[in-house]
C-alpha cells in the first residue's frame, strides 16, 4: 500500500470532492461492511456494479472487485453491463484514520468515451468471436446445446419448433468413417440454413439431432420450409461419398406460450413417428387436421404395440390410459396368455410391461420362456411390480429385463421410460436391418465378381455357365446338412458362406492349361492328363502370389480348395495324395459338389448323367472315395438338390434324364460304405 493511500477522513472527503469532477458517483465503503456484505447503497447511486445487485436481489456479487481490492490492498477496474447500459467501475484501497476502506468510483460509458471508431470495431469483433466460440458448434456452425440452455429455453412464443434427425447417422460413421459422418452433418446444417431466415435459430441439439426454432411464422409456411429442407437434404450429395444417401426425419409443432421444453418434447415425438418411415415430415396439425392420414392412424402397424401383462384389471386399465394415445395396447391376464400372444405376434410387439406376481405363470416364468425362445433379445421388458426387494430386482435384471418400475408409480415417469425404451430398441432394430442389408449387398457384390472371374475360366473351358452356380448351391446345401448331422465340424454361418464363395474359384488354375487339352473332345493321353492335373497347382499358385491378401481367410480357403479339390478320402487323389481328414472339410465338401455337378452336366467329352445315376456312381465309388459322413449328407438332401438345381439344368440334360434308367439307392448301400 502506498503512503498516499493513508489519510484522515477529512483528507478523504477532499479527495472524493475532486474525483466527483470526473466520476459522477464516488463513495467510501468500509472494509468490515464489504466482508459482511451488509452495506447499503448511497442515495442516488445507480445499479452499476454487480455488487449493487446484492442490495436489490439479496445475492452477493459474483465478481466484486471491491472485495478483491480489500484483500490485495491495491486497486482494480472493470467494465460492466447492466441491461443495455455500460459502466466503468474503479475500486481503490485506502486507510482512513487507521481503518481499511475501499473508495469506489463509477462512470457511465458509451463507445465514444471508451474507444475511437477503429478500437470500437475491434472490440465488437472480439466480442462477436468470443460469443461464437461460446455458443457455436465448431463442426456445423449451428448454435450449441449451451445456447439453448442459456438463451432459448426460457423464451416466449410464438414460434415454429422442429426436431430434425439425420437418418442412419451411425451407419455413416461405421461404414464410411467419422469423416463422412462429419461431412454429412455439415452438409445438412448448410442446407437447413439456406432455407431459414437470419432471425431463425438452428441448434445442434444432440449428436445427429438439430433443433430449429423459427419465431413469428405461420404454420403453412413453417410446413413448407420443413418439407423443402427434407427434400433438399435427400437430393444432396457429399463430396467423396457419392454412394452415401442422406435423409432426415422431422417433427414440427407450433409454440405459443408456456414452457418451450414441452414443445421440443412434442416435436421430438413427432420426429420419432416420422423416423418409422424415414425421410419424411410429420407436424402436429397433420395429425389434427387429417386424422385418417395421421401416422398413428394411417395404418395400425405404424403404431408400436405394447403388451401389458397383469392379473389386475385395474392396473391394466391405468397403464392403458397412460399409453393408449400413442401406442396400440394388448392385454394379457396372466403369463400363459402373454406367451400365447408372443407366439402369435412375435417381434411385432415393441415392449412388454410385465407384472411379477401372477397366477398360473408368474413374471419370472414368462422371462424364462422368453430367454429360452430368444424373444428377450428383440422384445424389451419393463417389469412393473410392488415387489421392491433388492433380491427380486436383481433377479429380474439377470433374466434380461430392460427396466424395473416399482408401484405406486408416477404416470409421467412410466410414459417417459416406455418411450425411451421403445425408441432405443427401434433404433437398434433399424440399425441391425441396415447393417444386415449392407452385409448382404457387399457379399452379393463379392460373389458376383468372383463368379464373373470363374465364368471366364468356365467359358474358356467350353463348359456352361451354371456350373459355378451349381457348385455354390451344392456346397451350401452340403455344409448346412453337415452342421445338422455332426458336431465334429462346427462352423459359423459366416464361415460357411466364405467356403461357398471360395468354391467359385476351385478351377481358376485351368486358365493356365492349353485349350487343345482343356477342350479335347476325346480321351486325354497320359501326358495330357498329367498336364491337366497341374491346374490344381496353378490355381493355388495364383492365390499364393496375392501377397496383399495372404492373411485373409477367404484367400486361404480358396487356395486350399484350388489345390486339393481332386484329393480323395482314400489317399488316391492328386496333387499331394492327402488322406481322410488331412483334407480340410471345406475342400471335401467342394470336391463332392464338383464331382456331382460334373456327372449331371454335359461336357465336350460326355453326355450328362441323370440325378439318380450320378448318386449311384458316387456311392459305388466310381468317382473316387469320399467321406462317409458327407455321403450321408448327400443322400439326406438328394431331393432338395434335384429341386434346387432344376432351373439350372440344360434342355439336353432334361431329355437325357427322361431316357435314363431310374434306380433308387438304398440305405443299405450307405451302411456298407460306412462300415
Amino acid at each position: 500500500m502506498r503512503e498516499q493511500d493513508k489519510m484522515t477522513m477529512e483528507q478523504a472527503e477532499a479527495k472524493m470532492s475532486g474525483l466527483r469532477e470526473v466520476f459522477p458517483f464516488v463513495r467510501l465503503v468500509k472494509g468490515s461492511v464489504l466482508k459482511d456484505r451488509e452495506r447499503e447503497p448511497a442515495e442516488g447511486l445507480p445499479r452499476a456494479c454487480q455488487c449493487y445487485e446484492f442490495w436489490k436481489k439479496d445475492k452477493p456479487c459474483e465478481n466484486c472487485i471491491s472485495r478483491d481490492v480489500l484483500d490485495s490492498q491495491g486497486e482494480e477496474s472493470k467494465i460492466e453491463f447492466i441491461d443495455d447500459q455500460m459502466y466503468q467501475v474503479f475500486s481503490r484501497y485506502v486507510e482512513i484514520d487507521g481503518e481499511p476502506y475501499v473508495m469506489e468510483m463509477i462512470k457511465e460509458l458509451d463507445e465514444r468515451t471508451l474507444l475511437d471508431s477503429e478500437g470500437y470495431e475491434k472490440l465488437l469483433s472480439h466480442l462477436t468471436v468470443y460469443n461464437e466460440k461460446l455458443y457455436k458448434d465448431a463442426l456445423t456452425g449451428a448454435y450449441n446445446r449451451r445456447f439453448y440452455e442459456d438463451e432459448v429455453k426460457d423464451m416466449n412464443g410464438p414460434a415454429g419448433v422442429a426436431v430434425i434427425d439425420l437418418d442412419d447417422f451411425k451407419i455413416y460413421n461405421d461404414t464410411y468413417g467419422h469423416h463422412a459422418g462429419d461431412l454429412a452433418l455439415e452438409t445438412a446444417a448448410d442446407i437447413i440454413r439456406r432455407y431459414v431466415r437470419k432471425s431463425d435459430m438452428l441448434i445442434r441439439y444432440g449428436g445427429d439431432e438439430f433443433l430449429l426454432i423459427l419465431p413469428d411464422i405461420q404454420s403453412d409456411i413453417f410446413t413448407a420450409k420443413l418439407k423443402m429442407i427434407q427434400e433438399r437434404i435427400y437430393e444432396a450429395t457429399i463430396a467423396g461419398y457419392n454412394r452415401l444417401q442422406m435423409s432426415v426425419s422431422i417433427g414440427g409443432v407450433m409454440f405459443n406460450s408456456g414452457d418451450i421444453k414441452e414443445a421440443v418434447s412434442r416435436a421430438d415425438k413427432l420426429m420419432y413417428r416420422a423416423k418409422k418411415r424415414k425421410n419424411m415430415v410429420v407436424t402436429e396439425w397433420d395429425v389434427k387436421d387429417n386424422p385418417k392420414k395421421a401416422p398413428e392412424e394411417e395404418s395400425e402397424d405404424l403404431r408400436q404395440q405394447i403388451l401389458i401383462v397383469d392379473d389386475s384389471e385395474m392396473n391394466r386399465a391405468i397403464l392403458t390410459e397412460i399409453l393408449q394415445k400413442d401406442y396400440r395396447i394388448l392385454n394379457a391376464e396372466d403369463g400363459e396368455q402373454c406367451i400365447e400372444i408372443l407366439e402369435q405376434k412375435g417381434t411385432a410387439i415393441s415392449l412388454i410391461l410385465l407384472d411379477l406376481v401372477m397366477p398360473k405363470m408368474d413374471g419370472f416364468e414368462v422371462l424364462a420362456v422368453m430367454n429360452k425362445k430368444q424373444w428377450i433379445e428383440d422384445i424389451p421388458v419393463i417389469m412393473i411390480s410392488s415387489e421392491d426387494s433388492a433380491q427380486f430386482i436383481q433377479k429380474a435384471y439377470e433374466f434380461g429385463v430392460t427396466d424395473y418400475i416399482g408401484r405406486p408409480f408416477d404416470a409421467k415417469v412410466v410414459y417417459q421410460r416406455v418411450f425411451n425404451t421403445i425408441k432405443l430398441y427401434a433404433k437398434q432394430r433399424h440399425l441391425l436391418s441396415l447393417i444386415t442389408r449392407q452385409i448382404y449387398e457387399k457379399e452379393h457384390s463379392n460373389r458376383i465378381m468372383i463368379t464373373i472371374l470363374s465364368q471366364i475360366v468356365e467359358f474358356r473351358n467350353g463348359e456352361s455357365g451354371p456350373h459355378v452356380m451349381h457348385i455354390n448351391i451344392l456346397t451350401e446345401l452340403l455344409l448346412e446338412q453337415l452342421m445338422k448331422r455332426s458336431n465334429d465340424y462346427h462352423m459359423t454361418w459366416s464361415e460357411q458362406q466364405m467356403i461357398v464363395t471360395a468354391s467359385s474359384l476351385h478351377d481358376i488354375g485351368k486358365i493356365g492349361i492349353a485349350e487343345s487339352i482343356l477342350n479335347k473332345p476325346g480321351r486325354l493321353t497320359d501326358e495330357e492328363f498329367e498336364i491337366m492335373k497341374t491346374h490344381t497347382l496353378i490355381g493355388a499358385s495364383i492365390l499364393e502370389k496375392m501377397e496383399l491378401y495372404q492373411d485373409e481367410p477367404l484367400v486361404q480357403i480358396a487356395r486350399d480348395i484350388c489345390r486339393w479339390h481332386h484329393e480323395r478320402y482314400d489317399g488316391r487323389g492328386y496333387p499331394d495324395g492327402l488322406k481322410g481328414d488331412q483334407i480340410p472339410i471345406s475342400v471335401q465338401v467342394v470336391a463332392l459338389a464338383d464331382v456331382y455337378d460334373a456327372l449331371v452336366s454335359e461336357r465336350v467329352y460326355k453326355k450328362a448323367y441323370s440325378h439318380e445315376q450320378a448318386l449311384r456312381m458316387i456311392l459305388n465309388g466310381e468317382c473316387g472315395a469320399f467321406n462317409p459322413l458327407l455321403l450321408q449328407c448327400l443322400m439326406d438332401i438328394k431331393d432338395k438338390i434335384k429341386w434346387e438345381l432344376a432351373s439350372g439344368m440344360t434342355e439336353d440334360y432334361a431329355r437325357w434324364e427322361d431316357m435314363a434308367e431310374v434306380s433308387e439307392i438304398s440305405t443299405e448301400s450307405i451302411k456298407k460304405l460306412t462300415d
